[in-house]
């Protein structure tokens, strides 16, 4: 069936509040979006200029360099071993691959997308886009027989929800059932804090304690957007099933979905070097340190968000209320709304602002509180 009309971009709805919190004296905190603020690892910038002679076409899997970046990488820092180059493809972002997902499988109408309740809206944009439909549900008893694909978020964006080895167990199994792909998305991946998460790695869905050994049907995304500050770059990946792999290159040929090969070059660099890594997930874990306790004392609950780049917090009242107080305060947050039906009393607040303005709405919450 043709593309049918899209919504607007739910964004575009925070334009009003933007212009209130620029208005502040102090100017705008925005802990909305999530861009990332800190510079882009200088290592990985030296392998994009080294790169930038790139008068052949790049290769649609990948460089071999790349491949086997990503595959030593699954298994260092993600406990995934024994994948091999056929069980990966370079993406143009993850977001990209997130919303064209559905269309690539061949999904339609009739099809089934399930996703998280609280999720990132391209979960559901690429459901529509394919022309199939798309179902928020977290209880794998709940899908529907004509599930087609399975998207998992963990850790969550919005909300920082942790998926241990027996709930990706429990959905892997589940989609196996229904004979759907399970895909995770696990951008967030790095970036563990509470509870078991702040010492122990958070799962992946390719993990042989979820799949058996056996990766049929399962896929894994991952982006360096947040890791090492590669959000203008469009870095990112795919792994899992060779299969699915092996369809997914083949639309992507077609399609001339490549990722530059300058950017190929700076993702084996910044694959390779885990220290750019810890050094800024410390910066994080510092603004989530200060931000954390100033919500807290300004009267919001915080749920969830044991690990991710968010808080995901609520006062009891309508997002758009507490939306507009923090606008007030010179604060930009973004709505539960936008993440789905279930969470309307919530908001997220993103700790991709600098230290500086970290430090500044801790002052604003602090003086003025949110009522």
């Amino acid at each position: 069936m043709p593309l049918g009309e899209l919504p607007d971009y739910p964004w575009d709805q925070m334009a009003p509040f933007a212009v209130r919190a620029r208005a502040h004296p102090g100017g705008i905190v925005d802990l909305s979006i999530g861009s990332p603020v800190d510079p882009t690892p200088g290592p990985v910038r030296e392998a994009l200029a080294e790169a930038t002679d790139a008068h052949s076409y790049p290769l649609t899997v990948g460089t071999p360099g790349l491949r086997s970046a990503i595959v030593a990488w699954f298994a260092r820092r993600r406990g995934v071993g024994g994948l091999s180059e056929e069980n990966v493809l370079p993406t143009i972002g993850s977001k990209e691959f997130v919303a064209w997902l559905p269309f690539m499988l061949g999904l339609g109408e009739g099809d089934v997308v399930v996703h998280p309740e609280a999720a990132y809206p391209t979960y559901e944009m690429g459901a529509r886009i394919a022309g199939a439909d798309a179902l928020a549900a977290d209880d794998p008893a709940s899908w529907p027989d004509n599930t087609r694909l399975v998207w998992v978020n963990s850790p969550g964006n919005p909300d920082g929800r942790v998926l241990d080895h027996v709930q990706l167990r429990r959905a892997v199994e589940r989609a196996r059932e229904l004979g759907a792909v399970i895909a995770g998305d696990e951008c967030y991946a790095e970036l563990g804090w509470d509870g078991r998460w702040a010492s122990e790695p958070v799962p992946s869905i390719l993990d042989h304690r979820v799949t058996g050994g056996d990766l049929t049907g399962v896929l894994a995304a991952y982006s360096l957007s947040k890791q090492s500050n590669l959000a203008g770059y469009r870095a990112a990946f795919a792994a899992g099933d060779p299969a699915l792999i092996a369809r997914l290159v083949t639309v992507r040929k077609h399609a001339g979905m490549i990722v530059p090969a300058p950017v190929q070059a700076a993702m084996v660099a910044a694959l390779g070097d885990d220290e750019h890594v810890a050094a800024q997930k410390a910066l994080y874990a510092a603004r989530r340190a200060a931000l954390r306790p100033a919500l807290e004392r300004a009267g919001l609950r915080i749920d969830r968000s044991e690990a991710g780049l968010y808080l995901w917090a609520t006062e009891g009242r309508d997002a758009w209320e507490t939306i507009a107080a923090l606008a007030d305060r010179g604060i930009l947050a973004g709505p539960g709304p936008f993440y789905g039906d279930h969470f309307p009393q919530h908001v997220r607040f993103s700790l991709t602002a600098s230290d500086e303005r970290i430090d500044a709405a801790v002052a604003r919450l602090d003086a003025d509180g949110l009522r």
